[in-house]
This record gives C-alpha cells, structure tokens and sequence, in this order.
C-alpha cells in the first residue's frame, strides 16, 4: 500500500497540533492547581541551551506551514515568533490547523517528486519532496512537539504517552 502526501502530512500534523492543544489544556490547569503562572511553562527548557516551550511550538507549527507549502509548490506563510502566553501559543497552533484545513488532497499530488530548496548553513540546499518529507519535515516536527511535551512533563505536569498519541 502506498501512503499519499497528503496522507503523510495533513492527518499526521492534524493529530499531533490537537493532541499538543490539549496537552497545554492540562498543563494550564495543573498550574492553575499549583499556583503556578503559565508564563513560567512557556519559558520553561529541559537544558539551559535548549530552546524554550513557547519556541518548540513556534518551531513544530513551523515546519506544518513549510511542509504543505513547499509541497504544494506555494510560498511558505510569513508568521512573526513573538508568542509567549498559552493563549498566543493556542492561537499559532489554530492558525496552523486552519492552514491544514485548506490543503486538499490534490494540493499534493506530485509533492513527492517537486524539487524542494531549503538555505541549510547559508546555503541553498536541493532535493527532491520526498527526502525532504522523511528525513527534514516530519522529523523536525517530531521532535520539537516532542520536546514541547517533554518540557511540560519534567515542569510536573501529570500527562502521559496516551496525551501524547491521543
């Protein structure tokens, strides 16, 4: 069975964006419980030359908006990084669904074979969408929503791999 692009990506970053959206939910109100602010999650890192929270979601929906437009073959959407409350992080992480939600099936046909160019080290690196998709894309994005949820568990917040999955 081949999986689609689209299938590959829409879905796959759909899931993950909601499933981080009520991840933020339990973290809210666990601090919340604890008289904690979320300012201080939002900040939060697992290592001091690691990025924070607020940056691993910028990060993650990031490359959700690079992803299905380079493989669309359309301009990347320009957002400023200047979230730092939940509420500005929720409002990224929605306007990274609304995104999603335009992105039609055929929007990605042939992404695969479209030869997608990303400034690497300052330089202009090709190749083609699929070895972008599976060896840029989907593993940046995995990591930095992983390491979002990492940073919420080791700050105390009660989740589990069942938050994480959905």
């Amino acid at each position: 069975m081949t999986i689609s692009v689209y299938g590959m990506t829409v879905p796959i970053f759909t899931r993950m964006l909601t499933n981080l959206l009520a991840v933020m939910d339990k973290a809210e109100a666990n601090a919340a419980e604890r008289k904690v602010d979320t300012l201080v999650l939002s900040n939060m890192r697992l290592a001091p030359d690691m990025i924070p929270f607020r940056g691993q979601v910028m990060i993650a929906t990031d490359h959700v908006k690079g992803c299905v437009s380079r493989l669309a073959g359309r301009d990347v959407p320009s957002w400023p990084d200047t979230e730092e409350t939940f509420d500005e992080l929720r409002a990224r992480i929605r306007k990274a669904l609304d995104l999603l939600a335009t992105v039609q099936p055929e929007d990605l046909d042939g992404g695969d074979t479209r030869e997608v160019t990303l400034k690497l080290g300052g330089k202009d690196v090709a190749m083609s969408g699929q070895a972008y998709l599976t060896e840029r894309a989907l593993p940046n994005f995995f990591f930095h929503v992983t390491t979002a949820y990492a940073i919420l568990r080791h700050a105390g917040v009660p989740i589990g791999k069942r938050d994480y999955i959905g």
